[in-house]
C-alpha cells in the first residue's frame, strides 16, 4: 500500500529508533520538502524518544490525488496512504501541517511562532473600531479562476462592493525587499477575505490571526485545523458563485452590527492564536504519526539508499534566509509536558450535529443576504 503512493510522492520518510531517514524521489517547489522535513526533525527534538518506528510517503504539491472513487468496491485495491498539506471531501490523502509553520524563506514569511507574535503586535496598533471599514485581500489572482473572479469585486468608477483588493507580484516584492508583504502590517481593515488558490492556501492562518472578521469564500479544500471553525462564530461565509454581492452584504452587516462583527473577528483570531499555536501543531503531528504507525503491518527498516536527516547538517548546508529561519524555528530543548490527550472520536450523532450547526449557520447568512438584496431591489 505504501509503495503505491510513490507515484506522486516527493520523498519517503522513515523513522527508526528515534532517528529520521529520507529517500528523495523528486524535487518539490522551493522550500516545501526541506522545511517539512525540518519540522519533523523539530518534532523529534520536542518529544524525543516518543515517536514509534514508521514509514510514510509525502507529496508536497497542492492538490490531493488519492481519489475516493478509485478505491470503492469489493474488487478495488486499498488506497495508498499519502501525506500532504490538504484534501477535500472526494479524496483520502492524509492531512499534515504545511511547511510554512517553520518559515517560507522564498517570500520572507517567518516561522509560525514569530509570525504569530508579529501579527499580535500588529493587531494592537489599531483597535477594530478604528480600522478601515472595508474588506481587504492581497494575493496572486492568477493561480485559479476563483481568485480572478474575486478581482471583479474591486472598487471601480461604477461599483463599490466594499472590497479593496490588491495584486501581489512576488517577483517585484522580492526586488523591493518584501516591503508590501509584511503580515503584521496587513491587519488594518475590519474585514479580510480568504479565498483559495490552486488548492487550499497557506494564507488562511495569517488572515484569521489578524483580529479582522474573516470573510471566507466557500472552500473546496481544507487543511488540518480549519474544520473545527464554525460560520458566524469564527468567520463569515461568502458565496463562491456570487462573491461581489455576498461581500457587499457582509461588510454592510458588519458595519451595522459592529459588536457582533468584532466578536466574530476576535473568536476567529483567538482560535488561531490559542488552538493553532506551535505547541499544539506539534501535538497534532505527534498524534497523527502515532495513530498512523499503529496501522503498519510490518517493521520499518532503513532503505538502502536513504539519507539520515540531522538538524545540524541541514543547518550547516543552509544559507541566507533559509538558515535564518531554521535557527529561529529550531527546538532548543524537549517539551516539559507530555503531548495533549487525544480525545475520543466523535460519535456519529455528535459529528452530524456539528456538521448541521455549520450548515445551518451558512444557510442563515444566505437568508439574511437574500432579504437584504430583495429590499435593495424594491428601493430601486
Amino acid at each position: 500500500m505504501i509503495r503505491g503512493a510513490r507515484k506522486t510522492a516527493h520523498f519517503k520518510l522513515v523513522i527508526v529508533n528515534g532517528r529520521a531517514y529520507m529517500e528523495k524521489y523528486k524535487p518539490s517547489l522551493p522550500a516545501r520538502d526541506q522545511f517539512t522535513l525540518w519540522g519533523i526533525l523539530q518534532l523529534l527534538r520536542w518529544y524525543p524518544g516518543r515517536l514509534p518506528d514508521l514509514e510514510l510517503m509525502f507529496d508536497c504539491d497542492d492538490r490531493p490525488v488519492i481519489r475516493r472513487k478509485d478505491f470503492q468496491g469489493p474488487r478495488k485495491p486499498p488506497p495508498p496512504p499519502l501525506f500532504r498539506y490538504c484534501r477535500d471531501d472526494w479524496t483520502l490523502d492524509i492531512v499534515f501541517p504545511d511547511w510554512t509553520f517553520w518559515g517560507w524563506p522564498d517570500v520572507n514569511i517567518k516561522p509560525w511562532k514569530q509570525s504569530l507574535k508579529d501579527i499580535k503586535e500588529g493587531n494592537e496598533r489599531t483597535v477594530w473600531e478604528e480600522r478601515v471599514p472595508y474588506a481587504y485581500w492581497r494575493g496572486n489572482p492568477y493561480v485559479c479562476p476563483s481568485r480572478q473572479d474575486l478581482l471583479k469585486c474591486n472598487v471601480s468608477d461604477k461599483y463599490d462592493w466594499n472590497a479593496r483588493l490588491y495584486i501581489q507580484n512576488w517577483n517585484e516584492q522580492a526586488k523591493a525587499g518584501f516591503k508590501q508583504s509584511n503580515l503584521a502590517n496587513q491587519c488594518t481593515h475590519r474585514y479580510k477575505i480568504y479565498v483559495e488558490g490552486w488548492a487550499w492556501s497557506v494564507s488562511e492562518k495569517y488572515i484569521f490571526a489578524c483580529d479582522s472578521m474573516t470573510l471566507r469564500v466557500r472552500p473546496n479544500f481544507y487543511d488540518f485545523f480549519a474544520r473545527g471553525m464554525v460560520p458566524l462564530k469564527h468567520f463569515w461565509p461568502i458565496r463562491d458563485n456570487s462573491k461581489c454581492t455576498s461581500l457587499k452584504f457582509a461588510v454592510e452587516w458588519g458595519n451595522n452590527y459592529t459588536d457582533k462583527a468584532k466578536g466574530i473577528a476576535e473568536a476567529g483570531s483567538q482560535y488561531i492564536h490559542e488552538d493553532v499555536k506551535m505547541e499544539y501543531v506539534y501535538d497534532f503531528m505527534f498524534h497523527i504519526l502515532n495513530e498512523y504507525a499503529k496501522l503498519l503491518r510490518f517493521k520499518p527498516t532503513v532503505p538502502a539508499g536513504a539519507v539520515e536527516l540531522c538538524p545540524e547538517v541541514m543547518l550547516c548546508n543552509a544559507t541566507g534566509r533559509h538558515k535564518e529561519f531554521m535557527i529561529e524555528s529550531m527546538v532548543e530543548s524537549p517539551s516539559e509536558s507530555a503531548p495533549c490527550t487525544l480525545p475520543l472520536p466523535y460519535e456519529p450523532a455528535e459529528l452530524q450535529a456539528f456538521l448541521d450547526l455549520k450548515a445551518n449557520s451558512t444557510r442563515q447568512v444566505e437568508m439574511w443576504e437574500n432579504e437584504y438584496w430583495q429590499n435593495q431591489n424594491r428601493r430601486n
